[in-house]
């Protein structure tokens, strides 16, 4: 693959694949299995199709990119390496809806904003992005301590600068 970067739902080699073209990455090819399939799309986003992309399985962010428009790709994160009391609470007939029977039935992830200084750097744990086999549904979470902007790096400090005597 292209720029070091990988599918993180990348089971093996695949016998189809479908060629990425990003503005961002250059090509991609993408196993026709990896790609997810947003029934409602994404809020403010348009297309349906996306793909998960990482350096790494260990990157703490990765690329939430659009099949169809090569511009279009997004941070995204688990939200439990930032936040570990983070909680997604979803009215009952709505996880039925979308098939999801308890935590282990999907994996979340919260879109990113990123800024010039990294302590303005925060997570939407308001409308998370959660992944239920092949398919991504953007959701309201009803936890009430679910901010549309949580700071990422709030205790971030500069490090004391050393000032030769």
């Amino acid at each position: 693959m292209s720029g070091g970067l990988g599918n993180p739902n990348d089971g093996g080699d695949s016998l189809m694949a479908v060629t990425l073209r990003s503005s961002r990455f250059g090509e991609l090819q993408i196993p026709a299995e990896a790609i997810l399939d947003f029934p409602s799309g994404l809020i403010g986003l348009g297309g349906r199709r996306f793909a998960l992309l990482a350096r790494s399985e260990e990157s703490s962010f990765v690329w939430l990119h659009s099949m169809d428009d090569p511009d279009l790709a997004v941070p995204v994160t688990n939200p439990w390496r930032f936040f570990e009391d983070y909680a997604v609470d979803l009215a009952d007939d709505e996880a039925a809806r979308l098939g999801i029977a308890g935590p282990e039935d999907a994996s979340v992830y919260v879109t990113v904003r990123s800024a010039a200084a990294l302590e303005d750097f925060c997570a939407n744990l308001r409308a998370p992005i959660l992944v239920v086999g092949n398919q991504g549904h953007q959701v309201i979470n009803q936890a009430p301590d679910a901010p549309v902007r949580a700071p990422l790096f709030a205790g971030l400090q500069e490090e004391p600068s050393t000032k030769a005597a």
